[in-house]
C-alpha cells in the first residue's frame, strides 16, 4: 500500500493504491492545511501503515510540509517526480526541468491506459494540455486560464460583475448578468478547447487522436465535446501509481 499525492496551485489530492488500482482518494486545501492537517488527512485516508509515497507538486514549500507530515504520521519519506526521476514515459522538450510533475504523472498514465498519441487536457487552476507523442515521449503542450480564473479575473477587475458558481447554464443568451457569465464562460471555454484540439490534430498530423479529460472541471466542460474520448477523476494520481510500480 502506497501513498500518492498530487500538491496542485489549489487543492493537494491524495490517495492510496497499490499494484493493481487507487481506491482510496480525497482532496485538502494546499495553502491552508497545516502540518497537522496534512498528517491527519493521511491518516485518515490511509487504513493502516503505507510501505511508501510519492508526490508530485507544483508548489515547492508545501513540498517541504508534506514530507515532514509524512515523517510525522508514517516515518516515512516520499519520493517525488520530476523530470530527473520520471519513468513510463519518454521527454522530448527542450528544458524538461521546467515540465510540472503533475503533468508528467497525466503522461504516464495516458500513454499506460490509453496508448499513443495522446492528449491530456486536466482542468485545474490553468487547463493544460499535454502531449504523448506516438514514440510515448512527452513533447509538450499548452496552458490557458482555468475557467474559474477567467470568471474571477472579470469579478475582481469590474465594479458590476459578480462572482459566479460555475454550472451548465440554462440558454446562450444571457437574461440576467449572472447568465450571461455562465453563458460566455462555459460555452465560450468549450469553443476554447475545441479549437485547441483541432489545432493539435493538426500540428501532429494524425487523423486520431486519444483524448483524456481530468481535473475539477472534467466533467461539466467535456460533456459536450466529442472529441474527448474519456474523463477520468484519478489520472494524475494513477500516474504516480504507475511511476512508483514501473
Amino acid at each position: 500500500m502506497i501513498l500518492l499525492i498530487d500538491i496542485g496551485n489549489t487543492h493537494t489530492h491524495i490517495g492510496v493504491g497499490d499494484e493493481n488500482s487507487v481506491f482510496a482518494h480525497g482532496e485538502i486545501s494546499t495553502h491552508d492545511a497545516t502540518v497537522a492537517e496534512q498528517t491527519d488527512a493521511l491518516r485518515k485516508l490511509c487504513d493502516g501503515k503505507p510501505t511508501a509515497a510519492v508526490v508530485s507538486s507544483v508548489v515547492p514549500e508545501k513540498t517541504s510540509s508534506m514530507q515532514v507530515a509524512l515523517r510525522q504520521g508514517f516515518d516515512l519519506f516520499a519520493t517525488e517526480l520530476n523530470h530527473s526521476t520520471v519513468k513510463g514515459v519518454g521527454i522530448d522538450y527542450p528544458k524538461p526541468e521546467t515540465i510540472g510533475p503533475d503533468r508528467l504523472a497525466n503522461a504516464i498514465a495516458a500513454k499506460a491506459h490509453h496508448g499513443t498519441p495522446s492528449v491530456v487536457v486536466d482542468f485545474g487552476t490553468a487547463v493544460t494540455f499535454d502531449v504523448v507523442d506516438g514514440s510515448g515521449k512527452y513533447t509538450g503542450g499548452i496552458i490557458a486560464p482555468g475557467i474559474s480564473a477567467m470568471t474571477d479575473y472579470l469579478h475582481e477587475k469590474t465594479a458590476l460583475l459578480p462572482r459566479v458558481e460555475i454550472e451548465e447554464p440554462t440558454r446562450v443568451v444571457g437574461k440576467s448578468t449572472h447568465e450571461a457569465m455562465l453563458s460566455g464562460a462555459v460555452y465560450g471555454y468549450r469553443g476554447l478547447v475545441r479549437e485547441l484540439l483541432e489545432r493539435l490534430k493538426t500540428e501532429l498530423d494524425v487523423y486520431e487522436l486519444r483524448i483524456v479529460a481530468t481535473g475539477g472541471c472534467a466533467e461539466l466542460i467535456a460533456k459536450d465535446i466529442p472529441e474527448i474520448s474519456t474523463i477520468d477523476q484519478n489520472l494524475t494520481l494513477e500516474g504516480l501509481r504507475l511511476f512508483h510500480f514501473c
